[in-house]
């Protein structure tokens, strides 16, 4: 019964449901401060206690509180972040939490049942569980600070303190992060694929430190209209407009005006497709780039390098 595959994931993810409390000390004049308080969620990644939240829930803070299911409260520190994915790392001093299930959002269809779960409003007591249905995928959002080429899009109610907490699916395990609400529609909530997640995760746990992949390129969209002006061979792909010096971009012969339309074997039909898939590789990884170059097509091979930024 689908009651039951319910309360199993719910009763499977919960324990790694963390209820984060922040205090930001704002000071008026010289002498004076006050207390700003916010509230959000995270998901527990490591036994030795290691959370994910959203950046913008622990931005700026003076103080992080972390209160995990069996009661224990904790102080938490930021030891990682990447704002332009909207993901922070925080760290307590503790051990033997119980570590999420991270899933694979790649798999994820239109239709299906997901759980967004977390604690919205920083109500006290147990998580709560809200349930809705994939609705879009690769969605994208444009915001001054952020570029997301690739949110879920799900139904699940999702309210101010759920950020940062788990959309699972009917197995447990965690397939996004959810981070957005449009405040004036309704069934309309966006969550971060954790296959983008996760290679954060696995790089602090091998660095100690967050490093990310770079390619060395600047790109656009390419069009039927984008094809057309520039007397393109292909009318989708990333149309490369800079390549950085010194890049592993550069050091493989790519160009301005290079048109990639796939890596490793998946397509590239956009910019935004390719930041996807570049956010999915880890650094010293070697990467197969499919592209065009005029009207010749070419292979290109090459090994990503740390982002110098």
């Amino acid at each position: 019964m689908l009651s039951e595959e319910v309360v199993k994931a719910v009763e499977k993810v919960k324990p790694s449901i963390v209820n984060v409390s922040t205090v930001k000390m704002v000071y008026e004049f010289f002498f004076y401060a006050f207390p700003v308080h916010g509230v959000g969620s995270g998901i527990v990644v490591d036994e030795d206690g290691l959370f994910l939240t959203n950046h913008h829930v622990i931005r700026g803070s003076d103080h992080i509180h972390a209160s995990f299911y069996d009661g224990l409260m904790m102080e938490g520190r930021v030891v990682g972040a990447d704002p332009s994915l909207d993901i922070a790392l925080v760290k307590v001093e503790g051990e033997n939490l119980k570590p999420a299930e991270l899933g694979d959002s790649d798999t994820l269809r239109v239709g299906e049942i997901v759980l967004a779960v977390g604690n919205p409003l920083g109500l006290a007591g147990e998580p709560t569980v809200t349930m809705g249905v994939v609705s879009a995928l690769d969605r994208q959002i444009v915001s001054r600070e952020l570029f997301f080429p690739e949110l879920i899009q799900t139904d699940a109610a999702i309210n101010p303190g759920n950020s940062g907490g788990p959309l699972v699916n009917l197995k447990g395990e965690v397939v996004a992060v959810n981070t957005a609400v449009i405040p004036f529609a309704q069934g309309i909530s966006f969550a971060i694929p954790i296959s983008s997640v996760k290679p954060l995760v696995e790089s602090f746990k091998k660095y100690g430190r967050i490093i990310k992949p770079w390619l060395g390129v600047k790109s656009i969209d390419v069009n039927r209209q984008i094809a057309n002006y520039y007397s393109l061979s292909v009318d989708y792909g990333a149309l490369l407009v800079e390549v950085s010096p010194r890049s592993p971009a550069e050091r493989a012969g790519l160009k301005p005006g290079d048109v990639i339309t796939m890596m490793d074997g998946k397509p590239v039909k956009s910019s935004s497709l390719l930041i996807k898939e570049l956010r999915r590789k880890s650094v010293g990884q070697r990467v197969e780039l499919l592209l065009y170059r005029g009207y010749s097509r070419h292979v290109a091979s090459l090994v990503l390098e740390e982002a110098p930024f």
